[in-house]
């Protein structure tokens, strides 16, 4: 009876997990760049109780699961809506691929959400995100505009070409990257994330296009969400009745009298 307290537990604890999970995204569903995340499961540890009737071989082995736990939180990278924003120093990348980021650390950091402006600096100004990191271009660089930047237009390859009072363009490439396993990409926040060993290596992104003007809106589906709400509800409630029920059971055993 102890064994179905412990399951029940991990029940609980998972479903928790996962409304949470579901409460992040719902919490995001407006916000641009935004990728949603989904709690993945494994069976919990087994072990292996020998029957007492039968001699200690692999026929005499019984094994006992323990209730599920959390495995990993998985991120889907799918394509979010493309929203006319008007604004022409906003990209949105359609198709694979990330913008490439410099923060405050000095660290590269990626992300799709390609709110941009100029930051007027001692030495120029330079082309930031919301957060104040320096965009950078297929070389790794900080993008500079032009001092006299009047405006900007960009192809589909991620080629900005600034249009200056002298009437010259001067154009610089923005720095579009995939990775050899996406799902190993790790979320900082806001939008932005970071890579480790799992992401394995950068390549510079092929199946892709920008446009100017546009923002990615958030990958989260409403609907699926409330529907995962409701079923993440009804097994936390099926799991705190089995704790009730395991309760009661202990309860009846304790009171046994010989």
């Amino acid at each position: 009876m102890y064994e179905g307290l412990n399951i029940a537990q991990t029940g609980l604890m998972s479903m928790q997990m996962r409304l949470d999970v579901i409460a992040d995204n719902i919490a995001n569903v407006n916000t641009n760049g935004f990728k949603a995340s989904r709690l993945e499961f494994k069976d919990a540890l087994y072990t292996a109780g020998l029957l007492p009737a039968l001699a200690a071989t692999p026929e005499g082995n019984q094994q006992e699961g323990h209730g599920t736990l959390p495995s990993a939180v998985s991120r889907d990278f799918s394509q979010g809506a493309l929203v006319t924003s008007g604004n022409p120093w906003d990209f949105a990348i359609e198709g694979e691929g990330f913008f490439a980021l410099q923060n405050t650390a000095g660290d590269t950091v990626y992300t799709r959400t390609g709110s941009f402006y100029k930051s007027i600096e001692a030495d120029g100004a330079y082309l930031v995100n919301d957060d104040g990191y320096y965009v950078l271009d297929n070389n790794g660089e900080r993008i500079l505009t032009p001092e006299d930047t009047i405006g900007v237009a960009v192809d589909s390859d991620g080629t900005l070409s600034f249009e200056t009072l002298g009437g010259n363009a001067e154009s610089v490439t923005l720095g579009v990257y995939t990775f050899r396993n996406t799902g190993g990409i790790l979320a900082l926040g806001d939008g932005n994330f970071g890579v480790d060993i799992a992401a394995g290596e950068r390549l510079e992104a092929v199946n892709f296009k920008v446009l100017q003007g546009m923002t990615e809106a958030s990958n989260v589906d409403l609907a699926t969400e409330m529907t995962l709400l409701v079923r993440s509800q009804r097994v936390f409630s099926l799991a705190a009745r089995a704790v009730t029920t395991a309760d009661d059971m202990e309860g009846v055993a304790n009171n046994m009298k010989s």
